[in-house]
């Protein structure tokens, strides 16, 4: 049996989906659409002037489509010919992927003494690494007391190690030339995931010929 003209055999959503639909500011789509006539635009972009309701929808049905409602306001409406579901999903993927782009980048702080010992140094790197692949900016923070303050070289010292064992996953943003008061500071920044692979590779072939140096020497 031919289903009945104007009637959309496409599964079309409850009252309370189709609430929640507009709720979401999201177009009415097939049945949802009440008002006729509509001005119909077709999947291609061409205009097919100003038609009965029925009619949009029969015609939507037969491009195995949806009729969807893009300029409610107008008088009359302007509807389109298109796939919904797939207008859909790009729309809700460009939205995740403007969310991802915004998402505020937080600032980590690892402190550091100057007379830190080798073990505790590179546990705080260590985690100081953690929080930029997590995507984060680390502040390493160096402080002196009274006499350290003579001392300014150590604290630059852990910087430029500090710096050297993060090279391949972070970029320095700022770094103090000197004493700030009682401290000294470094920012970093995370390098874009491509960029630390990379580093991360070259890093890799450096072991590895410096083993095959050694295997040949022996």
């Amino acid at each position: 049996m031919e289903p009945h003209r104007g009637v959309s055999l496409r599964k079309e959503p409850t009252i309370a989906a189709a609430n929640y639909q507009q709720r979401r500011n999201e177009p009415r789509i097939n049945q949802q659409i009440r008002k006729s006539p509509v001005r119909l635009i077709d999947e291609d972009g061409t205009q097919l002037g100003i038609v009965p309701i029925e009619e949009a929808r029969d015609r939507a049905h037969d491009r195995g489509l949806d009729l969807v409602e893009v300029g409610p306001d107008a008088d009359p409406p302007v509807c389109r010919i298109l796939d919904w579901g797939k207008l859909r999903y790009e729309k809700q993927k460009k939205e995740r992927e403007a969310k991802r782009k915004t998402q505020t980048i937080e600032v980590k702080e690892v402190k550091y003494r100057p007379t830190i010992d080798v073990h505790d140094r590179d546990r705080k790197t260590d985690r100081a690494r953690k929080f930029l692949e997590q995507g984060n900016k680390v502040k390493v923070t160096i402080f002196f007391r009274y006499r350290q303050l003579r001392r300014p070289q150590l604290g630059q010292e852990i910087l430029d190690h500090v710096q050297q064992q993060l090279a391949d996953v972070a970029a320095v943003e700022h770094r103090s030339k000197g004493l700030e008061g009682r401290q000294m500071t470094m920012i970093l920044s995370p390098l874009a995931q491509p960029k630390a692979k990379e580093r991360e590779k070259e890093k890799e072939k450096e072991k590895e010929k410096a083993g095959s140096a050694e295997q040949q020497a022996s």
